[in-house]
């Protein structure tokens, strides 16, 4: 068994079987795994405990998944794993915009949850900062400066500009290939580690997204531009600025 350093999960899904088998399932890899069936037992569960990601379903009595993650995304940064139908590629979209990190089909299997668990809580990164005696690797790009360490994106007045960690991945992903087109997929693999599939949109999702945080314009952006059918491209020069 692959010790996950006790990090806990919260399972929010009103069928108890389910809950009951990805419990068992995420235990034995070694996470602590809480467990809740409607919103308000979630919000309980968020207030008396430390959590490290909340998997949550869609589809719940009251309160839908929605509402709750976007709810839990306007007062905290917690990784979100949403659990849709196969087929709602709508719901998959809008829990994007809701501020979800992933999302996973309730029809996958176990071990692809997982693996999204895995990459989504190391994209996150540890819970505090590291010492600020560490080597400090910045990009900088157009007045922007993005922190490879700390994880976090400052504008020229030095603003902090709140980025998910989807988000922070793909903007890294292109600010260390500037001016050359990445395709969706690529952009996929390399901010999630993982193929596209033809119905996906999640990557134009969070480029949307990080265009309203950098862009003068973002209904005419002119760093992140469209390549069409190719895929996106950031245009401008990106120095590497390293510093103690």
């Amino acid at each position: 068994m692959e010790m996950e350093g006790g990090q806990h999960l919260l399972v929010v899904d009103d069928d108890k079987e389910l809950c009951a088998l990805l419990e068992t399932f995420l235990t034995r890899h070694g996470y602590r795994v809480s467990l809740a069936h409607h919103g308000n037992e979630m919000m309980l569960a968020l207030q008396d405990q430390r959590i490290d990601l909340v998997v949550l379903d869609l589809m719940l009595p009251g309160i839908d998944g929605l509402s709750l993650c976007r709810q839990l995304r306007m007062k905290s940064s917690i990784p979100i794993i949403m659990l849709t139908a196969m087929s709602d590629d709508m719901d998959r979209i809008v829990g994007l915009e809701m501020g979800a990190d992933d999302y996973v089909a309730k029809e996958t299997n176990p071990r692809e949850l997982l693996a999204r668990i895995r990459a989504v809580l190391r994209r996150a990164g540890p819970a505090t900062l590291r010492t600020s005696g560490d080597q400090q690797h910045v990009l900088a790009f157009a007045g922007w400066r993005l922190d490879v360490i700390h994880r976090q994106l400052n504008g020229a007045d030095g603003s902090l500009v709140a980025l998910r960690s989807g988000e922070f991945e793909l903007l890294l992903a292109l600010a260390q290939r500037p001016h050359r087109v990445l395709s969706r997929d690529q952009l996929l693999d390399l901010s999630r580690g993982r193929s596209a599939n033809p119905f996906d949109r999640s990557v134009d999702v969070q480029i949307s997204r990080i265009r309203r945080k950098i862009e003068p314009d973002p209904a005419q952006p002119t760093l992140i531009k469209t390549v069409r059918g190719g895929g996106y491209v950031l245009a401008a020069e990106v120095e590497i600025v390293t510093s103690k």
